[in-house]
């Protein structure tokens, strides 16, 4: 069974030149499990699609539902079976690591104890115990992502949001990056739910991929059977069966109307 469905899922915001359709209809089925990896050129309604699965914006027609919870009619539910990690992340950067996470704890009304004990068991899994009393601030870039992710994965979700989440970091802290991903699907089963820009990393990383284009999923599939129906190959490049499917190239960030 499916832990994340929608049907129909639309947004259609109002501008000064009148309504635009930023989702016109998309229809999704995930699995428990798997990791998503979730693509569209610029405008293509990739990140109004993220927000409202995520609860940070209503929609405006369709229907999901997520871990058993209805966007709709039980948004509470829905946070609390999921975890969203932004692409801007969310630290404070005058608290140490620990009290960033323990503080998290707190926000999901875990005890003192409990959160403490569920920092600490973050900061093991995520590799962060011998940074605990360091200042957020003097993070690097690869670190920071893990701190963020940790804050995500505090109340253990079934499902975890992820929107571009190596952008701007170094080789080396991306191919960390997804061996931490890799991790959470293999040793936890957390179904992950990938935006990305950059098309390597969703052939590495997605069992499956989602090509949303004009508001609505242009094509779906492995990405070896993308480049077979699309690219032409079995070996051409997911950069080329993008462009196949899409006629343009990934979105670097994508853009919705200003609802006014």
């Amino acid at each position: 069974m499916a832990i994340l469905t929608a049907a129909g899922l639309a947004r259609t915001f109002q501008t000064k030149r009148g309504p635009v359709e930023a989702v016109r209809s998309i229809d999704l089925s995930v699995q428990p499990g798997e990791i998503l990896g979730f693509l569209g050129p610029n405008g293509a309604g990739k990140t109004t699609t993220l927000r409202m699965l995520t609860t940070l914006l209503a929609p405006t027609g369709g229907t999901a539902t997520i871990a058993g919870c209805d966007l709709a009619g039980d948004p509470e539910g829905v946070r609390r079976k999921t975890g969203y990690v932004a692409q801007s992340g969310g630290v404070d950067p005058h608290i140490s690591v620990r009290e960033e996470l323990v503080t998290q704890g707190r926000l999901y009304r875990l005890t003192k104890a409990a959160a403490a004990a569920r920092a600490r068991e973050l900061a093991a899994e995520l590799g962060l115990t011998d940074l605990l009393e360091r200042p957020t601030a003097a993070l690097s870039g690869g670190q920071r992502r893990r701190l963020d992710i940790a804050m995500g994965l505090t109340h253990r979700p079934a499902v975890l949001f992820l929107d571009e989440p190596t952008t701007g970091l170094d080789p080396a802290s991306r191919t960390d990056l997804w061996d931490l991903v890799r991790r959470l699907r293999d040793e936890y089963g957390t179904t992950v739910f990938l935006t990305t820009h950059y098309l390597d990393e969703a052939d590495a990383l997605a069992d499956r991929i989602v090509v949303v284009d004009q508001g609505v999923v242009a094509a779906e599939g492995t990405p070896s059977a993308l480049k077979l129906r699309h690219g032409g190959s079995i070996d051409a490049t997911l950069q080329d069966t993008f462009l196949a499917i899409t006629g343009r190239g990934p979105a670097v960030r994508d853009t919705t109307p200003v609802a006014v």
